[in-house]
Parts: C-alpha cells; sequence; structure tokens
C-alpha cells in the first residue's frame, strides 16, 4: 500500500516508523503534507519520504497515494477524511473518528458511495492480546464477567495543554483519551451500556480535564472509568469474573496480562508486538482495501459511532458545546 500522511505530529512520527519497519511487506511512504512546508520537509527527511507538500489538497492529488492517514487535531478529522475519500483515497484516521457521531456516520456512508475503505485508527482492537482476552470471557473458563476497571491521565503542560484542551480543536480529556477506555469497554462487553452517571472537573477551557464514570452493561456487567489529563495516572485495567481476576498493566500497548483465579496458580499470558502495535491496524487496511471492502469487520463502523454516541451522551450530560457537528 502506497501511504499519505496528512499531519507531522507525534503520533505521525510513530505511524510512518511503522510504515517503513513493513517495507517487506509491501507497505511504503511516498508523501506527505502539513499546511507548514518546512514541516513536511523535515518529516520527509527524517522518515525518508519522497515527497513532501505544503497543503493537504496537493498530497489528495497526488496519484500514487492509494491511502491516507490523518493525524490532524480532532476537529479537522471530518473535513480532512471527507476530502480523501472524495479525491478516490482510502483512509485511516486518528481517533476520535470524529468529534460527533452523526459525522462518524456519514464518513462511513460517503465511503460506501464512493467504494473505498475507512476505519477509525483504534489500534489496540487489533493486537493479539486481545484477541486471546476475548477468547477467556466467551469461553467462561473463569464464570462470568462482572465488573471493568480501568484508568488513564498523564499531565499535559504548556503549550500542549491548550492543545489538548481547547474546545475549538475539539479538546477535552475524554476525546483524547477517554476513547481509549470506552473504547476496551466494547471490546471486552461487546455491547453499548445501558445506563450511566459520572463526576466531571472542567478547566479553564471550558472542556473536561478529570472524569470518573460508571457504566452498567446488559447481563449486569458494571464497570469504572476514569480518564484526566491533569494527572499522572497508568493506564491499568482490571476484569473481575466469578472465578479470577485478570490484570492488564498497560491496557492501551497491551502485549502482557496476568490471570489469578480464586483457585489454583496463576498464569502470564504474554503476546509482545512485532514492531510497535501499529503494523496490525495498518496491516488490516491493506487487506480490506485489497479486498474491495468499505470497512473492518474487526472495528467495524458500528463500533465507531456507538463509541463515539456514547461520548456525545456523555458530554450532554455535562452541559458541553457541540460546535462540531456538521
Amino acid at each position: 500500500m502506497n501511504w499519505g500522511i496528512i499531519a507531522t505530529g507525534s503520533i505521525a512520527g510513530k505511524f510512518a516508523a511503522t510504515v517503513n519497519a513493513m517495507a517487506g511487506e509491501g507497505e511504503r511512504l511516498c508523501a506527505v503534507a502539513s499546511r507548514d512546508e518546512a514541516r513536511a520537509k523535515a518529516f520527509a527527511a527524517a522518515h525518508n519520504i519522497p515527497k513532501a507538500y505544503g497543503s493537504y489538497e496537493e498530497l489528495l492529488s497526488d496519484g500514487t497515494v492509494d491511502a491516507v492517514y490523518i493525524a490532524t487535531p480532532n476537529n479537522m478529522h471530518y473535513s480532512n477524511a471527507s476530502a480523501c475519500l472524495r479525491a478516490g483515497k482510502h483512509v485511516l484516521c486518528e481517533k476520535p473518528f470524529t468529534t460527533c457521531a452523526a459525522d462518524a456516520a456519514r464518513l462511513y456512508a460517503l465511503a460506501e458511495e464512493k467504494r473505498l475503505f475507512i476505519m477509525e485508527a483504534f489500534w489496540i482492537a487489533f493486537l493479539p492480546l486481545y484477541d486471546e482476552l476475548k477468547k477467556i470471557i466467551r469461553s467462561r473458563e473463569y464464570g462470568l464477567l462482572r465488573h471493568v476497571r480501568l484508568e488513564y491521565g498523564f499531565i499535559a503542560r504548556g503549550a500542549r495543554r491548550g492543545r489538548k484542551f481547547d474546545a475549538a480543536l475539539g479538546g477535552g480529556a475524554l476525546l483524547d483519551i477517554g476513547i481509549y477506555n470506552l473504547g476496551f469497554l466494547r471490546l471486552v462487553t461487546g455491547a453499548n451500556p445501558e445506563v450511566f452517571s459520572s463526576y466531571v472537573r472542567m478547566n479553564e477551557f471550558g472542556t473536561d480535564e478529570f472524569s470518573a464514570i460508571q457504566f452498567r452493561y446488559p447481563g449486569g456487567i458494571t464497570a469504572h472509568s476514569v480518564q484526566t489529563i491533569g494527572m499522572q495516572i497508568e493506564r491499568h485495567a482490571a476484569l473481575f469474573f466469578d472465578g479470577a481476576t485478570i490484570y492488564l498493566p498497560d491496557f492501551q500497548h497491551a502485549c502482557r496480562m496476568t490471570v489469578k483465579p480464586a483457585e489454583g496458580e496463576g498464569r502470564e499470558i504474554e503476546l509482545p508486538f512485532g514492531i510497535n502495535g501499529f503494523e496490525y491496524q495498518i496491516r488490516e487496511v491493506t487487506r480490506c482495501a485489497r479486498a474491495g471492502k468499505y470497512y473492518s469487520n474487526v472495528f467495524r463502523p458500528g463500533d465507531s459511532v456507538a463509541t463515539i454516541s456514547l461520548m456525545d451522551d456523555i458530554r450532554k450530560s455535562w452541559n458541553m458545546k457541540f460546535p462540531f457537528e456538521k
């Protein structure tokens, strides 16, 4: 697959490094675009990309680009992804896919209309360890899953704090990192919550800095999720079953989990990444695009839209405004 990259931030750098490491699989970087041509050229030089453009439109006019990875600020995802599809490019768009569920649904419909593949870059859905975790849940080896607890937080300072929280950029902890928490819960429950309640602390930007959310899912599963940009909290997760607890020391970069039965010996399950974890979603894009599919059967449009819709409902309960719906 010949990739183009829109934007040159740190996550775009991680994506570029991953694609370069997959050259033996036929993945190739052919262009990068930034609204600042100097930044595009510097990024291209750092990642051995042959073409650098000073506008997104130039990249979309490049006939050698098959698929585009979008790493722009949250508020730009809808317009960028729409432009890519209209230009005939497959799309892998960073999280959150859009800033409201209505826009997400529009993008999936447009991709089908244009006969192109599109996916939200919820990369953890493709990690091998989660295949093993879902097998344990389905097997009921330890009884039913009863409760899930997870938390994630970091501190943003200086200009980065403004970028993470600015409402005009689609800021706030829930959109920025809470999507990992809510997406993880959907992976392990396979459902939308029936009810939720929350505590939120807002910041000077009028967006959420900290929230603790309680969920109840069909079948009686409960969950507690903490997400914050303001405190350093390890990305821990714990799943409580009738007869065991499963601990993930890092549910985002998940390559190890500990199974502790109520009786008997515990065990470690470890499935290290081949590169850095991004490779699995890249393979999925290439596989699906080559097969003529419009979406992934692993992380479906319904999964993406449902998670964004849940975030919409939570933010509405906090009386946050929605300035981005098209």
